[in-house]
């Protein structure tokens, strides 16, 4: 494989039928540029959609009050239970498998001011809990923490556009404003891990610690809904029918009721989305590996036609004492040689593509909503070069079986 007057042969071949071996090799660079070329676009796709959920929010389950359908207990059907803190307690006492816990209660339209500049805004009680496991951001300062709802302290996390709006270019940390009439010290300033027209509400809200909503707007120790995450090597489905029994139980909502205490499992929609991709992959794979074979049967030919040509060189090697061993790893070594460098230049090119079109994306900050980072990994890339090296030696294993069965004498009569 490594003899100097072989590989000299093989490039004379080469350069005797350039356009030939050219087109050839182009069959080969063009299937594997787009093999690479799909893939890397195939996995910007699944950046894309998988950024948006977070790199918290795969685990987890909302949890909120709706309408009975069934009597139970004496209730009529069409009470709508009330959670409390009660029920988050209840929670982290007798299902161990949750690990976060975030309550959430929201009012509305409350107004808040910083000297001369005010506006309406949500307010939200919360618990330190609730940025572990929702898809939020710190921009500046901290989130609510256990010392604020033990204390019940007077802090708020303002929404990055609410604190741009009442503190303008002014840094807020630490600066006091008004809630309601009542003081409040800034502390963090938060927002959406992506911007999505559903997270628009988090840009624009304050939250304060729930126990602090409590005290100082008078809503009693109610909650709208809560957030759980499962513990490491938990699924969050397999949690879920725990803590909608024990809320049925404690909130009397017949067993059986489809609706009483509603939840969303995100793990499941995640899952599914997995599955997608994975059967995207698979299908990338096969057109991209199609789009190659038609290349490595255009070699295969490209070395059938070959041998027909050097079928009296080949027998005379074999007159002189050539092996059917050395003829085989002859036309071999010209086939991988000629996928080999052409599917290499197709690995680069196509890499160099899916780069560029990153980097014009990065450039110029262009966020398609599901599309982002689109990128060949290591191991596709190791993959590809490991089906070249197999294609090229599948492109001439038939031709070079071919040659090393030429008869001597009859290829010495050949015309």
């Amino acid at each position: 494989m490594f003899n100097r007057d072989t590989w000299q042969e093989i490039l004379a071949t080469v350069r005797k039928h350039k356009l030939r071996t050219g087109l050839t090799a182009l069959g080969v660079f063009w299937g594997i540029f787009m093999l690479i070329f799909v893939l890397g676009m195939g996995q910007g796709l699944e950046n894309g959609v998988f950024r948006d959920f977070g790199s918290r929010a795969k685990n987890v389950m909302y949890v909120w009050p709706e309408r009975t359908t069934q009597p139970y207990q004496g209730f009529q059907p069409g009470r709508q239970p009330q959670l409390d803190m009660d029920d988050i307690l209840a929670i982290k006492q007798y299902i161990p498998e949750v690990q976060y816990i975030g309550p959430r209660l929201s009012l509305r339209n409350i107004p808040a001011s910083y000297r001369d500049i005010g506006d309406s805004y949500e307010i939200r009680g919360e618990m330190e809990d609730m940025i572990r496991i929702e898809a939020l951001t710190l921009y500046e300062g901290r989130y609510i923490n256990a010392l604020d709802i033990r204390d019940s302290r007077k802090v708020a996390v303002l929404g990055k556009r609410t604190a741009e709006v009442l503190f303008g270019k002014e840094d807020c940390i630490g600066r006091y404003f008004r809630i309601g009439g009542m003081e409040f010290r800034a502390v963090g300033i938060f927002g959406p891990m992506q911007i999505k027209p559903w997270t628009e509400d988090d840009l624009e809200a304050i939250v304060i610690p729930l126990t602090t909503m409590y005290r100082a707007f008078g809503t009693g120790e109610r909650v709208d809904y809560f957030v759980c995450s499962a513990a490491p090597d938990v699924q969050v489905s397999a949690i879920e029918p725990k803590v909608k029994g024990l809320l049925k139980q404690r909130h009397r909502v017949a067993p059986d009721d489809p609706r009483g205490i509603g939840a969303f499992n995100l793990e499941e929609e995640y899952q599914g989305i997995v599955n997608l991709f994975g059967g995207i992959k698979a299908f990338l794979w096969f057109v991209g590996i199609g789009t190659l074979m038609a290349g490595i049967v255009g070699v295969s030919n490209i070395m059938l036609i070959t041998v027909k040509e050097r079928t009296k060189e080949i027998g005379i090697r074999k007159a002189l004492g050539a092996t059917p061993g050395s003829i085989i790893q002859m036309i071999l070594a010209e086939s991988v040689l000629i996928t080999g460098i052409s599917g290499y230049l197709g690995l680069i090119a196509g890499a160099f593509v899916i780069g560029l079109i990153n980097y014009v994306m990065v450039a110029n900050n262009l966020e398609p909503d599901n599309f982002y980072n689109p990128q060949v990994n290591l191991s596709v890339g190791l993959s590809a070069i490991t089906l070249l090296v197999l294609a090229g030696a599948a492109a001439g294993l038939l031709p070079a079986l071919q040659a090393a069965r030429v008869d001597p004498v009859v290829a010495l009569k050949d015309e």
